[in-house]
């Protein structure tokens, strides 16, 4: 009876305990696993290239009212230091009406504001959700869905399960040059790879409170997405290790069209006999830099090579 009594009292006593722990104490792991997430960010020594993010044809975002993907992954290049940023979105359209202004005159004089001065992106990439057929846990069918899903699994988003709080998403990344996918990583999180904190989401998490994705921070589907993304992320990075960073160097020239009629020559300088007849518009292809600042070689569409005067071709547009 009284070791009965005993460990009554020891039970009330860690029940009591655990009721007084103060919210500040219980949320701590939480905040743990934010800071490992945030710590799993690679950074990199050196800029990578020059990228654009766009967002996926399929704006499955709404449905869950989430902002688009693009501002998640904006941040996660930031905090990176991998790639410099260039804006494709509203950004461009903002700076393309300063571009009007000054085209028509209206800027001050010195604006220093035309044409030739957009940087160019290296790469594109796409985040999206990992689509998966209806055999494949019963997420969607044909594609990702414009909304969402009822049943007894919860409600279901192509890579999303709502009521199980899990995410599966993919970062395609593609040469602008040569149209070459470089990568395509998967993501994976769950509601177990950070819990839940308090009201008020992840809005003091570096970075990620602004920058226009609330609405991942404050709910918890949508925190789950971000870590998705920074695993995906993570792995999109280490598998780029080994690109250059001048990815405009190491692509092929730019090809170039005839715009005077002109000779292809067996050696620079117009030396060496002549391999054939150029007309205008005739393209050709740069397979080196120039030699003496002029004098390109050059193949054509037939396979014949030789050098030619670029004061009588163009870039082709």
């Amino acid at each position: 009876m009284h070791i009965a009594h005993s460990i009554r009292s020891i039970a009330f006593a860690a029940m009591a305990a655990a009721i007084a722990a103060p919210p500040a104490a219980r949320a701590e792991s939480i905040n743990d696993k934010r800071d490992r997430k945030e710590a799993e960010i690679p950074v990199c020594s050196h800029k990578l290239g020059t990228l654009a993010v766009h967002e996926p044809e399929n704006r499955w975002w709404e449905s869950l009212h989430l902002a688009s993907p693009e501002a998640v992954i904006k941040v996660l290049v930031m905090k990176s230091q991998c790639f410099t940023l260039v804006d494709r979105g509203q950004g461009l359209e903002a700076a393309e009406q300063e571009r009007a202004l000054a085209s028509g005159g209206e800027l001050r004089g010195g604006s220093n504001i035309g044409k030739g001065q957009i940087k160019a992106a290296d790469y594109v990439l796409i985040p999206d959700l990992v689509s998966k057929n209806s055999d494949a846990g019963g997420t969607n069918i044909g594609g990702i869905l414009g909304g969402f899903v009822g049943g007894g699994a919860g409600a279901l988003i192509s890579g999303i399960n709502i009521s199980k709080k899990t995410a599966d998403v993919v970062l395609t990344i593609t040469d602008v040059r040569s149209t070459e996918q470089l990568a395509m990583t998967e993501g994976h999180a769950d509601k177990t790879d950070v819990g839940f904190g308090v009201a008020g989401g992840w809005g003091g998490w570096g970075g990620f409170g602004g920058a226009g994705v609330s609405s991942y921070t404050n709910s918890d589907i949508g925190q789950v997405v971000i870590l998705a993304y920074i695993d995906a992320y993570t792995k999109m990075v280490d598998q780029l290790g080994l690109v250059s960073d001048n990815a405009s160097a190491d692509n092929a020239q730019q090809a170039v069209t005839m715009a005077k009629p002109g000779n292809m020559y067996r050696e620079d300088q117009g030396k060496g006999g002549r391999v054939r007849k150029l007309d205008v518009g005739m393209m050709l292809y740069p397979t080196s830099t120039p030699h003496d600042g002029v004098w390109w070689e050059v193949t054509d569409e037939l396979g014949n090579k030789g050098w030619v005067s670029s004061l009588l071709f163009q870039l082709a547009k």
